[in-house]
């Protein structure tokens, strides 16, 4: 896949990226471990890579919602979560809540849907810092070739 292929070759930019982000991270509804896990669901691509000038890094979100049941589970384990964790609590609704959750059945659906609404922008945000960072690189336009394949 040629969007795999660009994303690999600017882990420079995106490590750069990242420690300017935490800022807006911090600021957000998400811990660093959250945060984590909605880059692990987003992919980013790159519109119109065949015109530098109107290209534009875009963060697909489509994902997201794969990884909200478990981003609840890690705001529930607290600051000294760690592993075991969500094991003391007696039973915390296990798979079945888990599934509802994905398919946005249970009760507490209207804050995941507000969170990744959240998540959502937050990864635009970074994307365009993403495209801001190859720009003044002088790497945008080599990357655009890349990303056509």
């Amino acid at each position: 896949m040629s969007d795999s292929n660009w994303t690999d070759r600017i882990a420079g930019e995106r490590m750069a990226v990242d420690q300017r982000f935490n800022e807006q991270v911090k600021a957000s509804s998400f811990s660093s471990q959250q945060w984590g896990l909605v880059m692990t669901a987003v992919e980013f691509e790159i519109e119109n890579p065949g015109d530098p000038d109107a290209a534009r890094i875009v963060a697909d979100t489509s994902k997201l919602s794969s990884v909200m049941p478990e981003m609840e589970r890690v705001a529930n384990q607290g600051p000294m979560g760690g592993p075991g964790g969500d094991q003391s609590g007696g039973s915390g609704g296990g798979l079945l809540s888990g599934v509802k959750d994905a398919l946005g059945l249970s009760g507490s659906g209207g804050g995941n849907k507000q969170q990744e609404e959240e998540a959502a922008r937050l990864a635009q945000a970074y994307a365009e810092q993403l495209q801001e960072k190859l720009e003044s690189n002088g790497r945008w336009k080599s990357v655009c070739e890349q990303a056509q394949g």
